[in-house]
């Protein structure tokens, strides 16, 4: 029964859902303190994306603005930097720093919205795969092996360069062109989950196969589905900025992180921190979500958690 307690008025007063919320926050923090990995990993993940939201008020510079008069100002702590760029200054005197802040809202949403058209379409139709099977099986996994038997960045730079530089544009590429993993996943998972005891226990009661499917199989696939989806993620804006690296992502009056490298390279050996800390920015983004994104799958899934003393 539900613990109660007497307010001021003598009435009895559930106290059940407040304490269960303390307990899940209690429960939270010591595992962020167990695994301090994973708070170091929000720590820098919330990092990005508060410098994409806020990105018009914490930019000290526009990140179109040319100065030809501060082109390739070193960085700040360098002999001949200045505090004006900490971070430097490009070719065309475009304050880094503020390029990198404003480049992060691109491979942000690149990342974000990729995985979740990816994650949406490939676990419904990886989970009719998977529970269906017979002919529809063989169908799905017949396309899904076709496409993942294609070389991936050729696949990709193939259909970027016919379609043309836009973001809309980047992230369906990478959205359509990540399906087949979610499915492959998502079947494997649902084939190994179908044969379970609580599967079969429902069937022998009668459950309706929607309910197996929702109530059952769903909940035990978020844990494998957020893993990969941080990789892939991750993997989205490395591939993003490799794009723009080939000039095939987002049009050059863009910032993103990408185009940066691009203009970077030119200089590398003689001012190699216009491509080198666009580089680090991307190396830092990926590492975050790839920490917190372990910690997630410990959180949701106590069978993968691993045993700290």
């Amino acid at each position: 029964m539900p613990e109660t307690s007497a307010d001021a008025t003598g009435l009895l007063v559930d106290e059940t859902p407040d304490r269960t919320f303390r307990q899940s926050l209690v429960y939270v923090g010591r595992l962020f303190w167990r695994d301090k990995t994973g708070l170091v990993g929000l720590i820098m993940f919330l990092m990005v994306v508060f410098s994409a939201i806020f990105a018009p008020w914490i930019a000290p510079y526009d990140p179109l603005q040319q100065d030809l008069r501060a082109a390739k100002t070193p960085p700040a702590w360098t002999e001949k930097g200045s505090f004006d760029h900490p971070l430097g200054t490009d070719n065309l005197g475009r304050d880094i720093l503020s390029r990198i802040i404003y480049g992060s809202r691109v491979s942000l949403t690149v990342g974000f919205f990729g995985v979740l058209i990816a994650c949406s379409l490939g676990l419904t139709i990886g989970l009719i795969s998977g529970y269906v099977g017979g002919r529809t099986d063989n169908i799905i996994m017949g396309g899904v092996n076709l496409i993942l038997s294609l070389p991936y960045l050729v696949f990709v730079v193939f259909i970027a360069a016919i379609l043309g530089r836009s973001l809309l544009i980047v992230i369906l590429i990478f959205a359509f062109t990540d399906i087949p993993i979610f499915v492959r996943i998502t079947r494997g998972e649902v084939l190994r989950i179908r044969e379970s005891g609580f599967v079969e226990a429902a069937l022998s009661i009668g459950a309706k196969r929607r309910r197996i499917i929702f109530r059952h199989i769903l909940p035990n696939l978020i844990g494998p589905l957020i893993t990969i989806a941080t990789f892939e993620m991750s993997a989205m804006i490395f591939y993003e900025a490799g794009l723009g690296f080939l000039g095939l992502s987002v049009p050059p009056s863009v910032p993103s992180w990408g185009n940066m490298l691009a203009v970077g390279r030119k200089y590398l050996t003689i001012y190699p921190w216009i491509a080198t800390i666009p580089g680090l920015a991307i190396v830092f983004t990926g590492l975050a979500m790839n920490l917190l994104g372990d910690w997630l799958r410990d959180v949701i899934d106590p069978r993968l958690r691993r045993v700290k003393k």
